[in-house]
C-alpha cells in the first residue's frame, strides 16, 4: 500500500520548509473540521472558524518556514492551541467570553480537550455507521427530527401517518433501534 505524501509531521514540516504547496494544503484540510468544531462549539460562525484556522495555519507557517518553531508535540496539538488562543482572544474582545484569557488555561488543558474532541469524533462515526443500519423509513425520519429540525406535523405529513402521536410512538421505537445498533458497537476509550 502506498504511503500519502504527508502522512507524518516532520513531513509536512519539511514539505513547508521547501515550498511545497500541497504540504499547506494538507494542513488545511486535515485539521480544519477539529478547530471549526471548537468554534462553532463556542459561539462562533463557520466564517469565523475560517479566519481563525487561517490565522493558526499562518502563525505554524512562519516559525515552520523561519526556523523558530519549537514543536514539542503533534502539529494537531500545536495549531490546536494557536487556535483555541486566538479564538478566546477574540471572544474577549467581543464581550462574549466572561472569564479572563489567563485564566483559562488553569481549566482545560489542550491535551485533554483534544482527546475529548477525537473521542467525540468517533462516536459521531458510530453513529453514522449506526444510522446506515437502521434502514428505513426509520433513518429518515431520525435524520428529518434531529438533524434537519423539522417538526413532528411536517413528519406526520412526510410519511403519511395518521397523527402526531403516531410519528411521535415511530419516532421513539426508532430512535431505541438507534440506540440498540449504537451500544452494540460503541466501545468507550479506557
Amino acid at each position: 500500500m502506498k504511503k500519502r505524501l504527508y502522512e507524518t509531521d516532520e513531513a509536512v514540516i519539511e514539505g513547508i520548509r521547501r515550498s511545497d504547496e500541497r504540504a499547506l494544503a494538507h494542513l488545511y484540510k486535515l485539521y480544519f473540521p477539529m478547530i471549526s468544531h471548537f468554534i462553532l462549539s463556542n459561539s462562533g460562525t463557520e466564517d469565523e472558524a475560517k479566519d481563525i484556522y487561517q490565522e493558526g495555519v499562518i502563525v505554524f507557517y512562519e516559525k515552520t518556514r523561519d526556523n523558530s518553531l519549537e514543536l514539542t508535540c503533534q502539529i494537531k496539538t500545536y495549531l490546536y492551541s494557536v487556535c483555541r488562543r486566538l479564538w478566546l482572544k477574540r471572544l474577549a474582545e467581543k464581550g462574549r467570553y466572561a472569564t479572563r484569557l489567563d485564566e483559562t488555561d488553569s481549566f482545560v488543558p489542550v491535551e485533554e480537550d483534544t482527546l475529548q474532541h477525537e473521542e467525540q469524533e468517533r462516536q459521531f462515526g458510530v453513529m453514522g455507521d449506526a444510522l446506515e443500519q437502521l434502514g428505513e423509513p426509520c433513518r429518515s425520519l431520525i435524520e428529518d427530527y434531529y438533524i434537519r429540525m423539522q417538526n413532528m406535523q411536517d413528519i406526520t405529513d412526510k410519511f403519511g401517518y395518521t397523527n402526531t402521536d403516531t410519528a411521535k410512538n415511530q419516532k421513539y421505537k426508532c430512535l431505541q433501534r438507534l440506540k440498540k445498533i449504537f451500544f452494540a458497537t460503541y466501545k468507550p476509550e479506557v
